[in-house]
């Protein structure tokens, strides 16, 4: 049978392109067994901090039992073995330690056999101190993936990923890029062009936070005994003060890198608002709802707007230890005393509850990681009733009372991309201003791209064909862009140039599964079963549980799909 070419190709984005191919399928593919990946090279060495401890002792001993100086290293460092079916895939996962190596094995029988699953993938790094629980990187052809099951420490149980418990399919294809590197690790690398999450060897040179990750480079320092001045964030303007915590504990909804700018050069003693601008919803302002989100509550509080620039992370927090389970609610009333002076805050005001943060600070579940909780940094008042929380879909930026159009239409283009309509109406004109106001636009691929996504989501074809073409002038390996142009020009039967955009997306980011599914079907439309099948062979090879890459390999070798001569 023939695959018809003139029906519509699998999307590059969300719910707007969701377009089913319909395809008549005779044999099934059955299930795969294979060992994948092997590191590129060693899991990092070695801990810059000792350099420190000759004359920082104190400081050092205390710093290593922190959970940022335990943030990340190697797999098998403080590894809990486990396993647990997943109820709405069906898998059986299960994560072990043979020889000092740790390993996941995931295995589904079924009688469909595109749903039979075997084959295990060996984990090389962890991000996360372990204290709420731990991420595992696993790395293929150069590629980094974060696991889609994690470890959950409060309920010493292993589960899926946050975002990702209600699965059919197994989600292998979960890119580790730098976002997540520069937060969870020290001497994190930069991806090479092709990719983001595509690195020239291990992609990060320490485990943990180290020394110098707040204080910058310490090489004169050391060097000169102790001559050389170091960094101390606490003498530093309270912007860049505050800027050394919150390149890590500043999330928002959505984070929109400044033209020309990359949050992997900042350094402490930066000011983080030069290289982003971090959006929330308006409802959200501090929610408190998210893991990191701590710090867009607290700037909420009654205490920081009364304090000012005197209140930041560091009053409350040492960054160099953190009190035991017996210390803490001593060490945090002291912190609420040395402001709140009054006799009856020290003496009469519940002495029968010392524990200021347990009625002002709660605790609640994130809406963004599983099994966690987080605390409500608002610092209010209790109330009999809790408060009600507006719908407002406007995004508003943290720190910065009028964005830019480019930006804005950047925070909420990336909504859109991800199905809210409204956004889309509200991203088209403040990017089409930004456009048509120049200022360097021009060779903004993000802009462009984005410019593109909305008019095709509008259905201007040759509009959005031109913003796709000069994204793509303005960064040849933007893999977004070539996708969806593909698409296009797939729909006006261009097949030729829209396979040739396929291929070199899903050759440079094999992320790209719906450019792989793609490129195959075009390259069977067209004829060239090998390249086919090649390309299908390599979306299961990074995405092993992808049915419908299943379904057409089979077909294709059954002869159930025939591909035209």
């Amino acid at each position: 049978m023939c695959i018809a070419l003139n029906a519509r190709i699998t999307p590059m984005r969300g719910s707007y392109f969701r377009k089913v191919l319909l395809l008549v399928l005779g044999l099934l593919a059955g299930g795969m067994t294979r060992l994948q990946g092997a590191p590129t090279s060693n899991t990092p060495t070695g801990n810059p901090n000792a350099a420190c401890a000759r004359c920082h002792r104190d400081i050092y001993e205390n710093y290593e039992r922190t959970p940022m100086a335990n943030a990340s290293g190697a797999a098998a460092d403080g590894f809990t073995p486990g396993d647990f079916v997943h109820q709405d895939s069906g898998i059986h996962y299960r994560v072990f330690e043979k020889d000092g190596r740790v390993f996941l094995s995931y295995d589904r029988d079924s009688q469909h056999p595109a749903k039979v699953l075997h084959g295990q993938q060996e984990l090389i790094s962890y991000i996360g101190s372990g204290k709420r629980g731990r991420t595992y990187l696993f790395e293929q052809q150069g590629y980094w993936f974060e696991l889609p099951v994690n470890w959950y420490a409060k309920k010493a149980l292993w589960d899926m990923a946050p975002g990702y418990l209600d699965v059919k399919e197994m989600p292998m294809t979960l890119p580790i890029d730098y976002s997540c590197m520069r937060c969870h690790t020290s001497g994190a690398q930069q991806v090479l062009a092709d990719a983001r999450n595509h690195y020239a060897a291990q992609p990060f040179l320490h485990g943990g936070i180290t020394c110098e990750s707040c204080h910058g480079d310490g090489a004169k320092h050391i060097d000169s005994s102790g001559a050389g001045a170091m960094l101390d964030p606490a003498k530093l303007p309270a912007e860049r003060r505050d800027s050394v915590c919150l390149r890590c504990h500043l999330e928002g909804k959505v984070v929109v890198t400044r033209k020309g700018k990359s949050l992997g050069d900042f350094k402490p003693g930066d000011d983080l608002f030069d290289y982003a601008v971090f959006f929330v919803r308006a409802q959200e302002q501090g929610a408190g709802g998210r893991a990191t989100s701590q710090w867009e509550a607290l700037e909420q509080s009654a205490c920081k707007r009364a304090s000012g620039d005197k209140l930041t992370c560091t009053t409350c927090h040492d960054p160099h230890s953190e009190p035991t389970a017996e210390e803490r609610v001593a060490f945090y009333r002291k912190s609420c005393l040395a402001c709140h002076t009054g006799v009856k805050y020290a003496v009469k005001h519940h002495p029968e509850q010392p524990d200021c943060a347990s009625c002002h600070m709660p605790r609640s579940a994130t809406n963004d990681i599983a099994h966690e909780q987080v605390t409500d940094h608002r610092i209010q008042i209790p109330s009999p009733t809790p408060a009600v929380t507006s719908q407002s879909e406007t995004l508003v930026a943290v720190h910065e009372a009028h964005p830019s159009d480019r930006d804005l239409g950047l925070a909420y283009a990336q909504l859109a991309s991800k199905g809210d309509r409204e956004a889309v109406m509200k991203a088209y004109p403040l990017l089409r201003k930004a456009e048509q106001a120049g200022g360097g636009v021009a060779d903004d691929a993000q802009v462009h791209t984005e410019l593109g996504f909305l008019e095709q989501v509008m259905g201007h074809a040759d509009a959005a064909q031109q913003e796709y073409g000069a994204a793509l002038k303005a960064n040849p390996f933007d893999a977004v862009a070539e996708g969806d142009l593909a698409l296009i020009l797939a729909e006006q039967r261009h097949y030729d140039e829209a396979e040739a955009l396929w291929q070199r997306a899903f050759e440079h980011d094999p992320t790209q599964i719906a450019a792989g599914r793609n490129l195959a079907q075009v390259a069977c439309g067209m004829g060239q079963i090998d390249l086919a099948l090649k390309t299908l062979d390599r979306v299961l090879l990074f995405s092993p549980d992808d049915q419908r890459a299943k379904e057409m390999a089979a077909g294709m070798r059954s002869g159930a799909i025939h591909c035209l001569p």
